[in-house]
């Protein structure tokens, strides 16, 4: 990105980074075990570093939530995203979906992420974000964890309508929820927008792949403007990686994450050349 950034609010949006690899993700589970991730190839640290190149070039800062799996098995990457001015915060660890854990699993998991993201980084790690956002209205008690192993806020919470994740009618905006245990967690959703009376999806993942990139800036735009609301923004490493090996998953599953990949980073760029960005910290500012 060569020109002068001209962008269209001065309000601060989250960026943010799922930090994990290309066969990890939920709509792979049933072809790619766990049992098999160390036989693949693995090529998170080269996308991630593309991302913090490009963060770079963009002066903006983000959160990169690290799955604990990827943590172990590269820290220097982790050593790396602190290094250059970026927040760390957790992904959990195996990316197993938070309603498939116990409560007692979750916490061990949550607890180890943690633990080493913290040690390793040198950072307080005060954020969290569940495997594809499976924090839904059957286990809110997932919330009351987080706050016992000391989080400050969550990003997990989509309030939308959606086969895998969901919980429709959550709040839009931040917003500190209390947990079914009575304690205060800090809110930060996945961005959405409403209209006609109906909640969709914007600004993130396959929705900031599939739609067009016009449509993303009137969302952001949208947000920043109409609603004084930050938009979140996030993505995976994997999707600025086109030339990933492909999974034999089913088709519907093989469309949601090979589907744009090739555009992804040029709409990255649009995104960071229009608006303003910031770690979800900075974004959150005096709340937190």
């Amino acid at each position: 990105m060569n020109s002068q950034p001209v962008r269209e609010s001065k309000l601060l949006n989250a960026l943010s980074v799922d930090v994990e690899e290309h066969f990890q993700v939920a709509a792979f589970a049933r072809v790619v075990g766990r049992e098999e991730w160390s036989s693949h190839e693995s090529r998170v640290r080269r996308n991630t570093t593309e991302l913090l190149d490009l963060f770079d070039e963009a002066g903006v800062r983000a959160t990169f939530f690290i799955l604990g799996w990827v943590a172990e098995r590269e820290p220097g990457l982790v050593r790396e995203i602190a290094a250059r001015g970026h927040e760390v915060g957790s992904h959990g660890y195996s990316h197993q979906l938070v309603y498939d854990q116990s409560p007692q699993e979750f916490r061990a998991e949550t607890e180890r992420s943690r633990r080493f993201l913290q040690d390793t980084s040198g950072q307080p790690v005060l954020g969290y974000r569940a495997a594809s956002f499976s924090i839904v209205r059957e286990n809110l008690w997932a919330l009351d964890i987080l706050v016992e192993a000391g989080f400050r806020y969550d990003s997990s919470v989509f309030p939308v309508v959606h086969d895998r994740y969901g919980l429709p009618g959550a709040p839009r905006g931040i917003h500190r929820t209390t947990t079914p245990g009575g304690a205060e967690l800090l809110e930060f959703p996945p961005s959405t927008v409403r209209v006609g009376g109906v909640t969709f999806p914007v600004a993130g993942g396959g929705y900031l792949r599939l739609l067009p990139r016009i449509v993303s800036h009137w969302a952001i735009r949208r947000l920043n403007v109409r609603e004084r609301m930050p938009a979140m923004v996030y993505l995976h490493p994997w999707e600025v990686d086109p030339g990933q090996p492909r999974i034999q998953g089913t088709l519907p599953n093989r469309l949601r994450h090979y589907t744009g990949l090739g555009s992804m980073r040029s709409k990255l760029e649009g995104l960071l050349q229009r608006f303003r960005f910031g770690t979800v910290a900075e974004a959150l500012g005096p709340l937190l």
